[in-house]
């Protein structure tokens, strides 16, 4: 029977298989879709459908740099933390990374769409459904960025194992160990203090707005004999206070509590004898905003022994 391509690409939605996987299938079991689907469960692959409804909050991210200048950073998250160190798992997440800087995807749809830069047969999701039927998780590419600092550098620092990945961006006349040193210490920063904003030239008037409202009535609330003049510079002290707290380079430097790290860039770059200036930083902690599922290991492993 001729294998046609619009009975392959029923199979790939009915399976989540990759094309010339579903091809092959039709092609042995003679075009009858049911036995297709079934030759591909029993040969491992057709696995990956039966996961799409688990939790993926577990992971790492990866950060990969090209000539100082160019950068991605991608999380790929998996259901537990015995896989997110899986070698396999960790170089998969790795081709991730040097698929988005070197292609021309800007969201992770049109990731999955793209023609791998390692096998052109198949695309990033194709390696994707491979890599869970092999590893036996639901794997998932969240989310990534890229960063194009043609007129300085930058850096990237990795914590945990992959637990926080952050890059820095800087306009810079010099790019030397020195001006790498100063970024890698405020991207150590960033991991740490998981600021919002660079600068208060950043922050938005709606933020501003919503703030001033959340702190209005805490005040009122701590305070309800005060007039309204008092309260407002009490609103004005501490939403100033909070703006040191979420804009980066108003920060109380880690390594030096006696300087913001505005002041410190400042100070290390004019003893490197650069010009530098912070523009941009992306955070990315692994699971965040994501539910995680609260299992029992002793219980699961006797779940599986009794099957």
């Amino acid at each position: 029977m001729a294998i046609t391509a619009a009975m392959v690409k029923e199979l790939r939605e009915i399976t989540g298989v990759g094309m010339m996987d579903c091809k092959k299938a039709l092609a042995e079991t003679n075009g009858d879709m049911d036995a297709a689907v079934e030759f591909l469960r029993k040969n491992g692959q057709a696995k990956a459908e039966k996961k799409a409804g688990r939790i993926a909050a577990e992971g790492i991210v990866k950060t990969v740099i090209k000539d100082d200048k160019y950068a991605a950073i991608v999380e790929v998250n998996s259901e537990t933390d015995f896989v997110a160190k899986n070698e396999q798992f960790q170089e998969f997440v790795a081709d991730v990374a040097d698929q988005i800087l070197n292609g021309n995807a800007v969201n992770v749809e049109e990731l999955l769409k793209e023609a791998s830069l390692k096998d052109a047969s198949k695309t990033v999701n194709d390696q994707l459904v491979e890599k869970i039927a092999t590893i036996g998780e639901k794997l998932s590419i969240r989310r990534f960025e890229k960063i194009d600092a043609s007129n300085g550098c930058v850096v990237s620092y990795i914590h945990g194992g992959g637990r926080i990945g952050v890059l820095v961006q800087a306009d810079t006349d010099v790019v030397n160990d020195a001006v790498k040193e100063i970024l890698m210490n405020v991207a150590m920063q960033v991991a740490a203090m998981s600021p919002k904003y660079v600068s208060k030239d950043e922050v938005s008037q709606d933020y501003l707005d919503h703030e001033k409202e959340i702190l209005l009535a805490q005040a009122k609330n701590e305070n309800p004999d005060k007039p309204e003049n008092i309260i407002e510079k009490m609103i004005i002290g501490r939403l100033n206070k909070e703006l040191k707290e979420v804009c980066l380079l108003d920060q109380v430097y880690v390594k030096d509590g006696d300087l913001t790290v505005g002041k410190y860039v400042d100070q290390a770059a004019k003893a490197a004898g650069a010009s530098l200036s912070i523009k941009k930083f992306i955070r990315f902690e692994t699971g965040e905003g994501l539910e995680k599922k609260e299992e029992n290991f002793a219980e699961e492993v006797a779940k599986q022994m009794g099957n």
